[in-house]
């Protein structure tokens, strides 16, 4: 059994996210071969060789792939799947966006967001928002899959792969690359933290988001906030967390005048440990929360970075 997956990386390094999916095909079983699709990328390829279970890398460096536009690396895997039973790919922005076409190509399902691996053709995923966890069995003969990294450990990176460089390259041609518009932060990027601090509603605006940069900054967390204190206007969209924002699983994470609903509950509750701050002792937020603290978070917050 052979299983494909795909590398996140920006041209320069390794996503961390990466090692969690390599975590899952090795849950599955079998010859795992590491696809970097990129340009000018052959650090990536270096790191990539280090990712322990993984046997082989294969390097796209072309062009095409700089921006890894997903009609054209739909078009690399599809090429490659013949050659493997299992395709995998990280459920993020660049996975989410060509998986898709690579299952529609192959004609088969594609299994979303998966958490867990019973078997190599069954596989555990949430549904939803995470109210109900699903088990799923795939009779395709090749399954097409993206992983939710949050559900797995990240795998050593002691490992000693080849290195093989493959000429496939193709731009379809109708797509291109125009801009990229990135906000630049001194604080961890909210996908890969190990602490994180959101903020929610019960901020009450945008200005009072900096009682958390003071706690933020004592503790090394990056900040996050619930689709409610975005839809308010009080944040940018890249800060959300929750369903239809980013997914976390850090080691620690603080909720801050969060209610605690069940799209923010879904991107979040796999934390090691929640800590919740609410006036409203009866919130959602405080029944998966491992510490609460019920009380008024402009007197709970200053007390909370003084003592830090």
């Amino acid at each position: 059994m052979s299983i494909l997956v795909f590398a996140e990386h920006d041209n320069n390094e390794l996503k961390s996210d990466t090692l969690k999916t390599v975590a899952a095909a090795q849950a599955i079983g079998g010859d795992i071969h590491l696809l970097v699709a990129g340009s000018n990328c052959s650090a990536v390829a270096e790191q990539a060789a280090k990712v322990n279970g993984v046997s082989k890398v294969l390097v796209a460096d072309n062009a095409a792939y700089e921006h890894q536009l997903a009609e054209n690396v739909s078009l690399l895997v599809t090429d490659l799947a013949a050659d493997y039973e299992h395709i995998l790919a990280t459920a993020l922005t660049t996975g989410k966006n060509f998986m898709p076409r690579v299952a529609a190509m192959l004609d088969v399902a594609q299994i979303s967001d998966i958490i867990g691996v019973e078997s190599a053709d069954t596989f555990v995923r949430p549904i939803y928002a995470g109210n109900a966890i699903a088990t799923v069995q795939s009779l395709d003969s090749k399954k097409v899959i993206t992983v939710r990294s949050t559900g797995f450990d990240a795998v050593a990176t002691d490992g000693n792969a080849e290195v093989v460089n493959i000429d496939n390259a193709t731009d379809a041609g109708t797509s291109r690359h125009v801009s990229d518009e990135l906000t630049v932060s001194e604080r961890p990027d909210l996908g890969a933290a190990s602490v994180v601090i959101s903020g929610g509603r019960g901020m009450q605006n945008g200005d009072n988001f900096k009682l958390l940069d003071g706690i933020a900054d004592k503790l090394g967390a990056a900040i996050g906030a619930s689709r409610a204190a975005v839809d308010a206007g009080f944040v940018a969209n890249d800060m959300q967390v929750g369903q239809t924002g980013k997914i976390v699983a850090p080691d620690l994470y603080i909720a801050v005048g969060i209610s605690g609903a069940i799209q923010h509950l879904a991107g979040m509750k796999d934390s090691k440990v929640i800590v919740a701050i609410n006036k409203d002792a009866e919130a959602p937020i405080f029944q998966v929360a491992d510490y609460g603290i019920v009380g008024d978070l402009f007197d709970v917050l200053p007390e909370l970075e003084a003592k830090l």
